[in-house]
C-alpha cells in the first residue's frame, strides 16, 4: 500500500544535516561539527524550575497558547530585547519548539501554488512544510552578497503569486545577520505589497555585532510579519522544546487553531521551566554568547590560516567556508574529510536552495574539541594540496 502515502510526503526527505549526522556515527572515533547543539547545560535555576512543577502536581494541560504567565514572561522578554510590543493575551502563541512554530505559521498562511521566498542557502526546515502545503520555495542565492537577502534581489524575485517571504536571520547556516538598515531597505520593498514575512528570529540573542533588529518592530511591517522565536539556542534548552510565535491577533486566532490540533499544548513541565528562564534568566544567554565570539575568532582565523574563502559570521554559531579551492563536491570534500581525518562537517547541499561549494561547522563545541578538529582539518588540507 506504499503507493497510498501522501505523494507530497514521499517526495520530502530526512533533512541532509541528519542524514549527514546519521552517516558520522558509523565512525566511532569522529570529531562532529554537525549539529547545532549548544555544549552550555542548560543554566541550573531553569531545570530547578522544571523539578519544582513536577514536584507540585504542575503536569495537566494548559491554555492551548501557553500558561498566562509565560505568555507574559515571553511578551515582556520580547520587548526588553527587541523593543517588541505583543499582547500576551492574543499575540502570541507557545509551541513546541521553534520547529512547530514554523510549521503552524506556514500551514497558517499557505495555500496550494503560491510562492514563498527563501534566501539560499537556508536552514532545510522550510522547504518541507512550504511544499507540503503545495505552495513552491523561491530561492535567491546569496552567496554573492555576503549571504544576505538584498533589497533588489527580493524586488526582482517577487511576483503575484508571492505570499511569504522568510528572513532567516541570525542565519542557519552562514552565521550572517542584518543590519537595521538593511532590514529597512527590506521593508520598504514590502510596504506597499500584501505579503506576510516570516522572521525566523532563534538565534536573537546570539547576535554578535550589537542588538538583534526585528523587522517587526517596523511600524507598517508588524502587521504583515510573524515572529518566531524560542529557548533552545539562547537557554541551551533543546529538549525543552519550547518555542514562540508573535504575530498581530487576526493573525494569531487562526494560527491558534492549527497548532490546537496538531499539538494541543507545548509540555506543561517546560513551560514552568520557560517562565524562569524568561523572567530571572533573561540575560543568561551573555555568558554563552561571550563564548561563542571566542570560538569563532578561532575557528574564523585557523580556517583563513589553512586558505579557506570564509565569511566572519555575526551571529549564531555556525561557519560557512567555500571549499571550491579544494574541491567541486561538498558532499564528496566532506565524506573524505570524513573517512580520512574522522571529523564530520556538513556539505552545503544539505541545506535549502542546494548551494555547492561551501561546507558548514558549528562551533557549538569545547574549545578542546575545535583544536582538535581543526588540527585534523589542517592535516587533511596539507594533505590534498601539497
Amino acid at each position: 500500500m506504499d503507493n497510498f502515502i501522501n505523494k507530497r510526503v514521499q517526495d520530502i526527505e530526512i533533512s541532509g544535516i541528519r542524514k549527514f549526522y546519521n552517516l558520522v556515527l558509523k565512525y566511532s572515533d569522529a570529531i562532529s561539527l554537525t549539529i547545532g547543539q549548544p555544549d552550555f547545560d542548560t543554566p541550573l535555576h531553569v531545570k530547578e524550575a522544571a523539578k519544582l512543577a513536577l514536584d507540585n502536581g504542575k503536569t495537566t494541560y494548559t491554555h492551548n497558547a501557553g500558561l498566562m504567565e509565560l505568555r507574559e514572561a515571553a511578551c515582556s522578554f520580547v520587548k526588553t530585547k527587541y523593543s517588541l510590543n505583543y499582547d500576551p493575551n492574543t499575540e502570541v502563541i507557545t509551541t513546541n519548539g521553534a520547529s512547530e512554530a514554523i510549521d503552524t505559521a506556514l500551514r497558517g498562511i499557505l495555500e496550494e501554488g503560491c510562492e514563498v521566498i527563501i534566501p539560499s542557502p537556508a536552514y532545510p526546515g522550510y522547504e518541507p512544510v512550504v511544499k507540503l502545503m503545495g505552495a513552491v520555495p523561491i530561492y535567491i542565492d546569496t552567496t554573492k552578497t555576503g549571504f544576505k537577502l538584498t533589497a533588489d534581489d527580493l524586488k526582482k524575485a517577487i511576483t503575484e503569486k508571492t505570499r511569504c517571504i522568510i528572513l532567516p536571520y541570525p542565519s542557519n547556516p552562514t552565521g550572517c545577520t542584518m543590519s537595521a538598515e538593511e532590514i529597512k531597505d527590506i521593508a520598504e520593498v514590502l510596504r506597499d505589497n500584501d505579503i506576510f514575512v516570516l522572521s525566523d528570529e532563534i538565534y536573537s540573542e546570539l547576535s554578535f555585532d550589537g542588538k538583534h533588529i526585528s523587522i517587526a518592530t517596523i511600524d507598517y511591517m508588524r502587521e504583515k510579519t510573524i515572529v518566531i522565536n524560542g529557548l533552545s539556542k539562547s537557554h541551551s534548552m533543546t529538549g525543552f522544546r519550547i518555542g514562540f510565535i508573535f504575530a498581530p491577533e487576526y493573525i494569531c486566532k487562526h494560527l491558534i487553531k492549527v497548532h490546537q490540533y496538531n499539538a494541543t499544548c507545548a509540555s506543561t513541565i517546560s513551560q514552568y521551566a520557560a517562565i524562569e528562564a524568561l523572567t530571572k534568566g533573561i540575560d543568561d544567554a551573555i555568558y554563552m554568547k561571550e563564548e561563542y565570539i571566542k570560538r569563532r575568532d578561532y575557528v574564523y582565523n585557523r580556517l583563513v590560516s589553512m586558505g579557506f574563502d570564509v565569511e566572519m559570521p555575526s551571529g549564531a554559531f555556525y561557519i560557512f567556508p567555500s571549499i571550491k579551492k579544494f574541491s567541486d563536491i561538498s558532499f564528496d570534500f566532506a565524506l573524505d574529510l570524513l573517512e580520512k581525518e574522522k571529523v564530520a562537517v556538513v556539505p552545503s547541499t544539505a541545506f535549502s536552495g542546494a548551494i555547492e561549494g561551501y561546507i558548514r561547522l558549528s562551533y557549538a563545541y569545547s574549545p578542546d574539541t575545535l583544536k582538535e578538529a581543526l588540527d585534523r582539518i589542517e592535516r587533511y588540507i596539507k594533505s590534498i594540496t601539497d
